[in-house]
């Protein structure tokens, strides 16, 4: 296995890669300035940077392709344990780079630069000198990656007639760190939800519940996915404690363990509802304007009344007079517009009425103008972005419409869950979709005095704090408990130690208060490791500090699967199986996630235009027997999914649970 790249999601795979689907594997760097001319020691700078992180052989490849002798004390090639991770470093990935990292022998490579040219170059690259290869792209475009794959493919199949179709649906997949981690982020600020998963237009929760009380029934729901560990209750615990025994969280464990558990809280998956059934949004959607945006609160209530003072004139004229109602009120309208005759001669009632009419005719008029002014300006700023109502509250506030906040946007929208934006730069690539979206918006800086408050954070439910900055992030999340203590807070941190004792501390102090830490190359990096692995894998939900996977699987080729029953199929603590899919083989979808399937539906980006019922059958019978065409969808450990996958996985460590 071949990693490119030199960020937090790049280390991490490596690691996923080698301590849970115990592979070898290559990491291919960019070097440090130091090494542009001679490499430097490894002694955790320049090229030591990844070499320090794993301990291993660190080569630096330059133009050449040659490859400088190894750093005193290092491991050689020959000599390298076959669980090591090899570091080449390089300053552009070429042919000759490539071919010393070993991708014409390699099973898969993955391509996870923030630079969306460097992976699509690097991809065209590696095709050629290996049709065979299995290729994992990190893009943020998602039309741009749908024909990426599409073209990597069929120059698969041209360049190698003998591939079978299995190979062939995995031979090119593309996707995101930020799809892949934005529903376990957004899922943090909707009520009752900690986790989210969509398949199939369905969508998915994972809910944490408290130990049921003594006689008390609790709802399975689907199944239950996990035991959480005792500390989680104690503010001062640690979230997700490794050590053994009761206190150690346990992953898909058997109903028998499920009902011998007491004291200890469940995660429970459930179905919330189904995408699809929401109609398409049609082509103005988003660009209508509500009555309260057209014309003000005072206006409102102006022309109410000076419509209420007409309908008493005509009441009153139709008393005085004896007309009848119509007559009455077409005549109190000609008086109010002032084109009727003066009723000279007439009692003394009719004249009363006829100048009342032309008073509230002559306070018409400004209310009149000022409705149109309101009305064209409301109109010109109709494409810009909202501010927040005045009586809005129980809603999330987002940080940051960066990579990450522009996709969490989206998923929070799709949940009908009211949202106020705060971003610094008006020209961040998450304002469009705001702005489209009809989103509340406040621009500026978030540590700035008066911002948060624009947001109305003191009558918000909660708030996801995603900009770019750790330490803009955390004075956030501190002054918004500062204001309301039992604020649900979600922080992006990049270090993750960093990270554990910010939630160790915030839990602390807010006991009652629900604090997560959430690192998004640590929810995105078990989706990368599956598609390296040639499993489709459909969401990653965090239980604690630990990971379950969900993929779609084919039984063909499974021995673990293909002919056993529902029942006897179900590994505790391993894999259990959710759902089948009913489809046809030749009528399958490639992609389950709601994304892709939307898509090929000619809906949008949530699902909602998908206009078929669903066919994944999730209440299987315990003795259905699976056959080898079958399909099906399963909840799995990393080291799981590794065992189930045929591969041999590393011995446990304790950074391999996390």
């Amino acid at each position: 296995m071949i990693v490119s790249g030199d960020d937090a999601l790049a280390h991490r795979l490596a690691a996923e890669l080698r301590e849970v689907y115990g592979e070898r594997v290559t990491l291919l760097v960019p070097p440090a300035r130091e090494t542009r001319h001679a490499p430097a020691p490894l002694t955790g700078r320049g090229p030591g940077r990844a070499s320090a992180l794993f301990g291993r052989v660190s080569a630096v490849v330059n133009r050449t392709g040659a490859a400088p002798p190894t750093a005193r004390g290092a491991d050689t090639e020959d000599e390298r344990p076959t669980d090591a991770v090899r570091v080449v470093e390089a300053w552009e990935l070429d042919d000759l780079v490539l071919a010393e990292a070993g991708v014409e022998r390699a099973a898969a490579l993955a391509l996870v630069h923030d630079d969306d040219e460097t992976n699509i170059r690097a991809a065209l690259t590696a095709r050629r000198l290996n049709p065979r290869l299995r290729l994992v792209i990190r893009l943020y475009n998602r039309k741009l990656g749908q024909h990426l794959e599409e073209l990597l493919d069929q120059a698969a199949a041209l360049a190698s007639p003998g591939l079978d179709a299995a190979a062939l649906d995995a031979a090119t997949t593309v996707l995101s760190d930020a799809d892949t981690a934005a529903p376990a982020l957004a899922a943090t600020a909707v009520a009752g939800t900690s986790k989210v998963v969509q398949a199939d237009g369905l969508l998915l929760r994972a809910v944490e519940r408290n130990p049921p009380a003594r006689g008390e029934v609790a709802d399975p729901g689907i199944c239950t996915l996990a035991l959480l560990s005792s500390t989680t209750t104690d503010p001062a615990g640690a979230e997700g404690s490794d050590r053994s025994g009761e206190e150690a969280p346990r992953l898909l464990p058997d109903d028998r363990s499920v009902a011998e558990a007491t004291g200890r809280g469940t995660i429970v998956l459930e179905a919330i509802s189904h995408t699809g059934t929401t109609p398409p949004p049609g082509p103005l959607a988003g660009r209508g304007l509500p009555l309260s945006e057209l014309f003000s609160r005072r206006l409102r209530w102006a022309i109410s009344g000076i419509a209420a003072a007409v309908l008493g004139l005509a009441v009153a004229s139709w008393l005085t007079t004896g007309d009848h109602p119509l007559h009455a009120a077409y005549v109190t309208l000609l008086d109010l517009f002032a084109i009727n005759d003066p009723a000279v001669g007439a009692p003394p009632g009719r004249q009363i009425l006829q100048l009342l009419a032309g008073l509230a005719g002559m306070l018409l008029l400004p209310v009149l103008v000022a409705a149109v002014l309101q009305a064209l300006g409301a109109l010109r700023s109709a494409s810009g972005l909202r501010r927040p109502p005045r009586g809005l509250s129980g809603h999330v506030v987002l940080l940051g419409l960066g990579k990450v906040g522009t996709r969490v946007l989206a998923r929070l929208r799709e949940l009908d869950i009211p949202v106020v934006c705060v971003e610094e730069d008006p020209e961040a690539r998450g304002i469009a979709l705001a702005r489209r979206l009809r989103v509340p918006t406040v621009i500026g800086d978030v540590t700035q005095e008066g911002v948060l408050e624009a947001a109305k954070i003191h009558r918000a439910h909660a708030m996801l704090a995603l900009t770019s900055a750790d330490t803009t992030n955390l004075e956030a999340a501190l002054y918004g408990r500062s204001v309301k203590a039992d604020l649900r807070v979600a922080l992006r941190l990049y270090d993750d130690d960093f990270a554990t004792a910010v939630y160790r501390t915030l839990r602390a102090a807010h006991p009652r208060a629900l604090t997560r830490s959430r690192s998004v190359s640590h929810l995105a990096a078990p989706a990368f490791a599956g598609a390296m692995m040639g499993r489709q894998i459909l969401g990653a939900i965090p239980v604690e500090r630990t990971v379950l996977l969900f993929a779609a699987v084919e039984v063909a080729g499974l021995p673990q699967l293909e002919g056993r029953t529902v029942a006897e199929a179900f590994s505790s603590g391993a894999w259990r199986l959710l759902a089948l899919d009913t489809a046809a083989p030749d009528g399958r979808r490639d992609d389950l996630g709601s994304a892709r399937a939307a898509d090929e539906d000619g809906g949008d980006a949530g699902g909602r235009g998908a206009g078929r019922p669903p066919r994944l059958v999730w209440d299987l019978h315990p003795g259905y027997v699976l056959r080898s065409d079958d399909r099906v969808v399963l909840a799995a450990t990393r080291r799981g999914l590794a065992e189930l996958l045929g591969r041999t996985p590393a011995p446990r460590t304790g950074s391999a649970s996390r």
